[in-house]
């Protein structure tokens, strides 16, 4: 048995706990336990390999030394690895905020197009529904005076009927029989054709268009080289070069 290793001020006094009057001086290489002569003459060391304390203190040192230094070594490249996926980390995020705000802009452009085509089409329909207005109130307009001019004639030949004296009548009812005629000619003006009055031939179909718009995807390989669409470029660091902090590794 040993006492621990004392501060140099304190390594000569050490001593061994089975022979009280002997110095630790050796070391047994076979139980890897420091030991003094007495231990390895007469007691539990007698068939060990021994070597002298100071040959061992001096190997084992300067072997934690090389320890030592391997495990720095190993502690500064985990320092550089986590470093480096730190910057990975940072980068991943810039490029994805930059492509998400890239497809945000893609479909901002879409919506763009449908808006602008929207408008265009319901401004087709806007224009034949005023011209279709348009051209029956015009209709209107006209089979009202016609109406009006066919009242008044109306009255006047009932006023006529009531003539009593007989060359009055005969004289003005040539003028009357004029005037219904060429009332009743009129009354042939024109008129809407049947279903004039439809918008049903305004029709847009959206399956395919709504078929691609849900297919819409990320496009990869060849077909991305293709591509006229600028996408924003990745901030991928260089080799041996990490994202912002530009450490090296």
């Amino acid at each position: 048995l040993y006492r621990p290793l004392l501060p140099k001020t304190e390594q000569q006094q050490l001593m061994c706990d089975q022979h009280e009057e002997e110095k630790i001086n050796i070391y047994c290489l076979t139980c890897e336990t420091p030991t003094c002569s007495m231990c390895k003459v007469f007691g539990a060391h007698k068939d060990c390999d021994v070597a002298p304390l100071p040959d061992i203190y001096k190997r084992q040192k300067t072997e934690l030394s090389d320890a030592i230094a391997i495990l720095v070594a190993g502690n500064d490249g985990t320092q550089a690895l986590i470093s480096q996926m730190e910057d990975i980390c940072r980068t991943v995020k810039e490029n994805g905020h930059r492509q998400m705000q890239y497809i945000s802009d893609k479909f901002d452009e879409i919506y763009a197009i449908l808006e602008e085509r929207k408008r265009e089409l319901i401004e087709t329909v806007g224009r034949e529904q005023d011209q279709k207005l348009g051209h029956v109130r015009s209709l209107i307009r006209r089979h009202g005076d016609h109406l009006e001019i066919s009242i008044k004639l109306v009255e006047t030949a009932i006023q006529s009927m009531e003539e009593p004296q007989i060359a009055v009548f005969l004289q003005n009812a040539k003028e009357v029989f004029k005037k219904i005629t060429d009332t009743a000619k009129a009354s042939n003006i024109e008129r809407t054709e049947a279903g004039y009055e439809s918008m049903a031939h305004f029709i847009i179909n959206t399956e395919d268009v709504a078929d691609m718009l849900r297919s819409i995807n990320f496009q990869t390989g060849e077909d991305g080289e293709d591509s006229d669409d600028e996408a924003p470029e990745d901030l991928t660091p260089s080799p041996g070069q990490t994202g912002e902090s530009g450490r090296r590794l």
